[in-house]
């Protein structure tokens, strides 16, 4: 992803997030709460971006079987 669509996705998250914020009507904690876990994921998003963490789509990919309920135990402890 190119630096560019970064910065255009972060001014578009926080527009949406501005306009949510003066145009619909809710509690200020309820707001408090939605800018803080919009926050959290976009500062979690960058870092898998630059790959500094695991992305969240990887993090539990295949820990347990579904078919017999048995856990992979090399994703579990993490060594591959």
């Amino acid at each position: 992803m190119s630096l560019v669509s970064i910065i255009l996705v972060l001014v578009l998250v926080g527009v949406l997030l501005g306009l949510i914020n003066r145009y619909i009507p809710m509690a200020g904690s309820i707001k408090k709460i939605l800018n803080i876990v919009v926050v959290v994921c976009v500062v979690y998003w960058i870092l898998s971006i630059f790959g500094l963490v695991t992305p969240i789509e990887n993090f539990f990919h295949g820990a347990v079987n579904t078919v017999n309920g048995s856990v992979n135990s090399e994703i579990v402890h993490g060594s591959k």
